[in-house]
C-alpha cells in the first residue's frame, strides 16, 4: 500500500502544471521564490531553518498587507506560499487553481497537510471556499475583516456601499445574474456544517466601524452560525488607526496572533492518508475517458440512509462538478433508507438502470447489511447480482464498491477481525476487478491515531458533517487517483469473469403486485397510506399494496426463474404469514421488525432461493400469531424475482 500513496504523489507532482524557472527575491529579509503556476503568478517565503513538519501559511490576497504577523511566524519557522486568483471571489475556478497548488506545494515541497488559512478583506471568500470543501485540510483560520457574503460586498444590498465595477466581476466569476445572486447559497456563511464539526481554531480581527464589510452582514453572521454548530471562533475589536471607513485598523498586537497560531498548529503531527484504504484493483478508465473527451456523464448512487442523506453524495456531486466544468452531469439519487443489498439486486432494474445508461455506479449495502441481518450467502448472491446485471447491460460501466462504518465494524477491526460485510464487499471487489474503498477500517484507524472519536465526532453510522465531509474525502481520493493514472487508455467493455457463485441475483427485477391471483381477502390498494400516521419512507407510501389484514387472507403468484420474495412494508400490525413453493413445505415467517412498533419499514423477504429456473408458484396466507404485533396484516409492494 505504501508504493500506491508514493505513486499518487509522484502522479501528481508530474501532473501539475508548474514552471520549474523560479526568481529569487527578499521578503522582509526571508528568502523569496516566485515562480509561475497554472499560468498565474505564485511564490513561497522560506525561513531560514523550517520547523519539523513544514507548517504554512497560506496568503489568499493582499499579500502584503498586515506582514508583520506572517514575518514573525517565518522567523519561527513557518513558510508562507501564494498564488494570484485576483477577481475570481473565491468561486468554483478559483478553488480548483487552490486544490491544484495545493497539492504541489504538498508534493514537491513537503509541505503540511493542513495549512494556516489567512484571508484578508475579499481574501475570506478563499479561504472559507477552501476551508469548506477541505475541513480535514486547515489547521487554522486567521481573517482581517473578511468578505463573507458576496451580496454584502460586492453586492452592497445591505448596510454597505459595495462595489459596482467588482460587483458586475463577481456576478461573471460565479456565472449569475443580479436576480440570482438574491438566493445564492454558496457564500462562505451558507452551509457551515462540516466546517464547523472539524472545530477549526478561527479567529477574525475586525473593526465594528467597517462599513465597507459591515460586521454584521459578515463576521457577526459566520460566529453565531459557526457557535451554532459546534464551530470555534474568537472575535477581536481593532480601535486604533482606522481609516477607509472603517475597514483599515492597526493590528495592536501582532506576536499575540502569532503566538495562538504557534500553539495551536505546532508540533505537526502526520496524518493517516486516505489512500491506504483504497484498493483500486482495476481502474475507473472508463469514466475518466468520458469526462475528458464527452460532454456528459450519469452517474449514480445505490445505497441506504447514508447515500439518501445529504452529506459525502451531495458534496462529490459539487466537486465533480467543479472539476470537470465542462462536463454536462446527470445524477441519480437511489438512497433509500433501511435497504441493503437484497433489496438493491432487485430494485437495481427499476432504480437506477431504467433511468437512462449509467457511466459510474457507486453502491454501499455494509452497514444495512449487518443492522438487517443479512445472511452471507444473501449478501454475495445480492452483491454479486448487482454487479453481473450492471455489466450486462452496460460493460462499460465503472463500479465502486464502499463499506461504511458503524461501532461493530470498528469493533472487530479493534479485534482485527474483518466483519462479514466488509469482506463480502472487498472479495467480489477484487474478483471483478472493481474499486474498494474500506471507510469503516479508514474510521476506525483515524479513531486509534488520536484524530477523532466516533462519540464526539463521528457520533453515528448515520454521520455527523464531520463523518460525512470524511467519506467524501476518500472518495475524492479515490477518484484522483484514477485521474492521475489514466494513460489514454478509452473506453473498454468488461469480459465477465464465470460468477463466483451461480445463483447470484443477476437478473433481479420487481413483479408488479397486479400478478397475484386467486386473491381471498387480499386486495390492491392503489395510494396506500398508513391509516395509523405512522412515519414511512419514500417511494413506500401512496403507491399500488396487495393488502391483507384478516387471519385466512390467501393468493397464488405464478413466476418464471430460480428464486422469489417479497417486499413489504412492516408497520405495527405486521403479521405472520405460511408460504409453499410448487407443491414443497410449508412454512412459517413472522412479517414484524424490531423497528416494525414506530415505522412502516420497507422489508424484503427471500422465500424461495435456489430453485430449479423454470415456472412456479408461490403461495401466501396469513396465519394465527402475532407475537409483538397489533394485527395480522400482510402488505407486498413488489414481488421479487431472479428470472
Amino acid at each position: 500500500m505504501k508504493k500506491l500513496v508514493l505513486g499518487f504523489v509522484s502522479i501528481l507532482v508530474a501532473s501539475l502544471s508548474y514552471s520549474q524557472q523560479t526568481s529569487s527575491s527578499q521578503w522582509h529579509g526571508f528568502e523569496k521564490k516566485s515562480f509561475s503556476f497554472e499560468a498565474r503568478s505564485a511564490y513561497i517565503v522560506k525561513p531560514s531553518i523550517a520547523l519539523a513538519g513544514n507548517p504554512w501559511i497560506w496568503r489568499a490576497y493582499f499579500p502584503d498587507w498586515h506582514y508583520e504577523m506572517d514575518s514573525i511566524l517565518v522567523s519561527k519557522g513557518f513558510h508562507i506560499a501564494f498564488i494570484d486568483c485576483s477577481d475570481m471571489f473565491g468561486n468554483a475556478e478559483a478553488m480548483q487553481v487552490w486544490e491544484k497548488f495545493y497539492r504541489h506545494l504538498t508534493a514537491a515541497f513537503s509541505f503540511s497537510e493542513k495549512p494556516v488559512l489567512e484571508g484578508v478583506s475579499r481574501g475570506g471568500l478563499y479561504v472559507y471556499g477552501w476551508a469548506k470543501r477541505n475541513p480535514d485540510k486547515v489547521s487554522f483560520i486567521y481573517a482581517e475583516a473578511p468578505v463573507l457574503d458576496i451580496r454584502s460586498w460586492p453586492g452592497g444590498k445591505g448596510a454597505g456601499r459595495g462595489s459596482a465595477d467588482d460587483w458586475k466581476k463577481c456576478l461573471t466569476a460565479f456565472k449569475i445574474t443580479e436576480a440570482e445572486a438574491s438566493n445564492f447559497k454558496h457564500n462562505p456563511i451558507d452551509n457551515i456544517e462540516s466546517l464547523a464539526a472539524y472545530k477549526i481554531p478561527t479567529v477574525h480581527v475586525v473593526c465594528m466601524q467597517d462599513s465597507i464589510v459591515p460586521v454584521a452582514e459578515n463576521t457577526a453572521i459566520m460566529e453565531k452560525r459557526l457557535l451554532q454548530a459546534g464551530g470555534k471562533i474568537i472575535i477581536d475589536n481593532m480601535t486604533e488607526d482606522i481609516s477607509l471607513e472603517g475597514h483599515h485598523f492597526k493590528i495592536t498586537d501582532p506576536n499575540r496572533y502569532a503566538e495562538i497560531i504557534m500553539n495551536q498548529t505546532i508540533p505537526i503531527r502526520k496524518l493517516i492518508s486516505s489512500a491506504s484504504f483504497i484498493e483500486l484493483n482495476g481502474k475507473l478508465n472508463n469514466t475518466i475517458s468520458k469526462l475528458r473527451n464527452r460532454k456528459s456523464l450519469t452517474v449514480a448512487f445505490l445505497g441506504g440512509s447514508i447515500t439518501y442523506n445529504t452529506g459525502w453524495r451531495t458534496k462529490l456531486t459539487q466537486y465533480l462538478q467543479e472539476t470537470y466544468p465542462a462536463t454536462q452531469f446527470k445524477f441519480i439519487a437511489a438512497g433509500i433508507p433501511s435497504l441493503g443489498s437484497l433489496p438493491h439486486a432487485f430494485r437495481l432494474q427499476t432504480d437506477v438502470l431504467d433511468k437512462g445508461v449509467i457511466d459510474l455506479l457507486f453502491i454501499e449495502a455494509a452497514v444495512n447489511d449487518h443492522a438487517n441481518k443479512t445472511a452471507e450467502v444473501i449478501q454475495r448472491r445480492s452483491m454479486e447480482g448487482i454487479i453481473r446485471h450492471a455489466f450486462t447491460v452496460n460493460p462499460a460501466m465503472n463500479i465502486v464498491l464502499m463499506a461504511f462504518a458503524d461501532e461493530d465494524k470498528i469493533l472487530d477491526y479493534e479485534k482485527n477481525i474483518e466483519s462479514v460485510e466488509v469482506k463480502v464487499h472487498r472479495q467480489l471487489a477484487k474478483y471483478y476487478g472493481l474499486p474498494f474503498i474500506n471507510l469503516a477500517k479508514e474510521v476506525c484507524e483515524r479513531i486509534n491515531h488520536g484524530e477523532f472519536t466516533w462519540k464526539d465526532d463521528f457520533k453515528d453510522l448515520h454521520p455527523s458533517p464531520f463523518g460525512q465531509n470524511l467519506y467524501f474525502q476518500s472518495i475524492k481520493t479515490m477518484l484522483q487517483l484514477s485521474d492521475h493514472a489514466y494513460r489514454g487508455e478509452g473506453t473498454v467493455g468488461i469480459k465477465q469473469p464465470v460468477a463466483l457463485n451461480n445463483k447470484s441475483y443477476e437478473k433481479g427485477v420487481y413483479v408488479n403486485v397486479n400478478k397475484a391471483t386467486n386473491l381471498k381477502g387480499f386486495s390492491i390498494m392503489e395510494k396506500w397510506s398508513p391509516a395509523d400516521h405512522k412515519e414511512t419512507r419514500e417511494g413506500f407510501v401512496h403507491v399500488p399494496v396487495l393488502e391483507a389484514t384478516e387471519v385466512g387472507s390467501l393468493f397464488r403468484l405464478l413466476f418464471t426463474g430460480n428464486a422469489v420474495g417479497i417486499a413489504i412494508v412492516s408497520g405495527p400490525d405486521a403479521g405472520v404469514i405460511e408460504y409453499r413453493i410448487d407443491k414443497g413445505e410449508t412454512k412459517s415467517l413472522s412479517l414484524f421488525t424490531e423497528w416494525s412498533n414506530y415505522l412502516h419499514l420497507p422489508w424484503y423477504l427471500m422465500l424461495g432461493d435456489g430453485l430449479q429456473s423454470g415456472k412456479h408458484s408461490l403461495d401466501i396466507k396469513i396465519s394465527p400469531g402475532k407475537g409483538n404485533s397489533e394485527g395480522s396484516a400482510c402488505r407486498i409492494i413488489y414481488f421479487l424475482v431472479n428470472k
